[in-house]
């Protein structure tokens, strides 16, 4: 069937605007700042006495089987069968902890790696998994600036599997707190709307600043915000924190490098309908002199 001027114009024009104007990606453009009614959770590492009741909830509630043993100067690593644990430091003589699992970042470097969409964000801003899409390909474990994502394998399948906290979404669809802040008897772990978790963060801080100077507020703006905030009466360091969490350059080079390529895909296209079109008027022209 012969192709029309008219329908390879709707064709070329049609694949231009695919092209050119596709959703665009969370490091394309700043993603806006999390919504007011997404969730979080705050952690009060002041008010932590490393009881490791969150991780062992976690562990119950999502049925995991991994060996876990609560233990201050060796604490388990988190791993597919793991996916809260405590992060330990010695401060003199006396232990701090914080709770250590998925940071559920507003700009997550893992949604922008995964090759099959497993890693993705749900409506209310949390970094929800499926495992069932999970390649093992370890772009998210090589990608994450907190080494979240952890890889285990089948030695005899030679297949990799990842897992992670996904925020027990089905017991928050229910009505339900999360296992690990139900399960928390200090209140160090706290769960709900993440603006309002945001001021009693910040007015937590300014009450700890009376006595500990350094007291701050961790997760408000980090890699577009995090769904979970620390108030922390130390550095991040001291917590095992990194100061200023980026996207690694390799994820910002990707994005760049995609664009130029569909940018060139376009360019082809038009070019394409330009030859097409000259050589349309050519054969019309050639014709009439005849």
């Amino acid at each position: 069937m012969e192709l029309g001027r008219r329908e390879f114009l709707k064709i070329g024009t049609g694949m231009a605007g695919v092209l050119l104007l596709r959703p665009l990606s969370l490091t394309d453009i700043a993603r806006a700042a999390p919504g007011q009614n997404e969730l979080a959770f705050l952690v009060d590492v002041s008010k932590c006495i490393g009881c490791w009741w969150c991780a062992l909830a976690c562990q119950e509630c999502n049925g995991l089987s991994g060996a876990f043993t609560p233990d201050h100067e060796q604490p388990p690593e988190l791993s597919p069968c793991v996916w809260t644990t405590l992060y330990t430091w010695k401060d003199g003589d006396k232990w701090k902890y914080r709770r250590q699992a998925c940071m559920h970042c507003t700009d997550a470097a893992c949604i922008q790696v995964c090759p099959t969409g497993a890693v993705s964000h749900h409506e209310s801003g949390l970094v929800q998994f499926e495992e069932n899409k999970c390649s093992g390909c370890g772009y998210c474990v090589e990608h994450c600036p907190f080494g979240v994502p952890q890889l285990e394998g089948n030695t005899i399948t030679g297949i990799s599997q990842m897992n992670k906290c996904i925020f027990c979404i089905d017991r928050v669809a229910n009505g339900q707190q999360p296992a690990c802040a139900e399960a928390c008897p200090t209140g160090a772990t706290t769960f709900g709307n993440r603006a309002e978790l945001l001021e009693k963060g910040r007015q937590r801080v300014t009450e700890l600043r009376a006595t500990k100077s350094q007291a701050n507020l961790y997760g408000a703006d980090e890699l577009g915000g995090l769904h979970v905030l620390y108030v922390l009466d130390d550095s991040p360091e001291d917590y095992g924190l990194p100061t200023d969490p980026k996207l690694p350059d390799t994820i910002m080079m990707h994005d760049v490098l995609e664009w130029l390529g569909m940018g060139a895909l376009a360019a082809a296209v038009a070019g394409f309908g330009f030859n097409y079109l000259v050589a349309r008027f050519r054969i019309a022209r050639e014709g009439g002199q005849k």
